[in-house]
């Protein structure tokens, strides 16, 4: 493996930073969270037009750019920074990998398209009523009669759901757990907006009645698909937490430079000292795991299934921990609602129980080495 970015995928950061700082400032984030589909639709076009973001896992067979993991590593740091309101994460993380590790090549063909040109807003419907992250939670139900496939039952969590134009949903036939194509406006499809302590990423309760869908893959077959799935979603996720930690850090230095108290700096107060030096260390120790992620997703390696899962447990701990740490150097004014403090430290939250909380991750991984 090579652990050096290129000056090309240094560019990248520093154009996706420069685009970040433009369009999606903390008034913007304020801004956005409070609309119903918590996103700038032209912001959108612009990301996926100019920037060709949503494009850049995807091959080039499919209308993509053909890049790797590494780069999508460094776009997701970025975007974890700035609190982005955007179906990025959806979209990219998780309903293009899963069409990428299907096997489909129809499917492919018809779906990655519009999801490499922005046309396409796509999520990944898993989660039920359980919370659980394991395939054993999938308890929808698809059956295939005269007109085709069709979905009963729900999905909690979904992220973006409420504006996704495809949905890919992990169902259960006859024959096992498999995955399906649902159309955002297909009839007997409910989605209902979730209320969630992180209004930055919008998530959504997902009802099918007999809702038509189209088979993605090999029916009873989907269960490696959505391990494999979930794994580079993790690994994106900790990049996404990696961004926000070093934000929370570079926030609480600021203020610790900045704010006197019995006339001298608090920062030069042994007690912030420690909490900033540890939260350096955490925060330089999730970065290696995150990036490590990244490579070995981009080699194809067969740590993958074992560093995916270190990565989320300790970025999320990492993440938490930096936000939590941020609020209590900035004193009383980090606890109120005009401080973007809280802002990170609800994202953190949320993002450590998303896919699975640490200790999940955890158990998880000590299953996948073998203890």
């Amino acid at each position: 493996m090579n652990f050096t970015f290129t000056e090309e995928q240094e560019e990248l950061r520093r154009q996706v930073r420069r685009f970040l700082e433009e369009k999606s400032p903390i008034s913007e984030v304020r801004r956005l969270m409070e609309t119903d589909d918590g996103y700038d639709k032209s912001v959108w076009d612009q990301m996926a037009g100019q920037l060709g973001l949503t494009a850049l896992i995807i091959p080039e067979e499919y209308g993509g750019a053909g890049f790797g993991y590494v780069e999508l590593t460094v776009v997701l740091e970025e975007m974890g920074a700035a609190l982005l309101c955007a179906p990025f994460y959806s979209t990219v993380a998780l309903a293009t990998n899963a069409l990428l590790l299907s096997g489909d090549e129809q499917a492919k063909k018809d779906l990655l398209p519009g999801i490499a040109s922005g046309e396409t807003i796509a999520t990944f419907a898993y989660v039920e009523d359980s919370g659980r992250w394991d395939i054993d939670g999938v308890e929808l139900v698809a059956s295939n009669g005269s007109n085709g496939w069709t979905l009963n039952g729900s999905k909690m969590f979904v992220v973006d759901g409420n504006t996704a134009s495809s949905i890919i949903v992990a169902a259960k036939t006859p024959k096992g757990v498999s995955l399906f194509a649902v159309n955002g406006d297909a009839d007997g499809l409910t989605r209902t907006s979730l209320t969630t302590m992180d209004m930055t990423r919008k998530q959504s309760k997902l009802e099918f009645s007999a809702t038509p869908a189209r088979l993605v893959g090999e029916d009873g077959a989907a269960a490696d698909v959505i391990s494999k799935t979930l794994d580079r979603a993790a690994i994106a996720l900790a990049a996404e937490q990696v961004g926000g930690a070093q934000k929370c850090l570079d926030m609480a230095v600021e203020y610790a430079k900045n704010r006197i108290q019995f006339g001298r700096p608090i920062g030069s107060f042994q007690a912030i000292k420690h909490k900033c030096a540890d939260m350096l260390m955490e925060v330089e120790s999730a970065r290696s795991a995150a990036y490590y992620g990244g490579w070995a997703l981009a080699d194809d390696s067969d740590e993958v299934p074992v560093v995916a899962s270190l990565a989320k447990s300790y970025c999320s701990e990492a993440y938490f921990h930096a936000a939590a740490e941020n609020i209590q150097i900035h004193g009383g004014i980090g606890f109120t609602w005009e401080h973007d403090a809280h802002l990170y430290f609800k994202r953190a939250k949320t993002s450590e129980l998303f896919l699975g909380d640490p200790s999940y991750h955890r158990e998880l991984l000590a299953t996948r080495i073998g203890i």
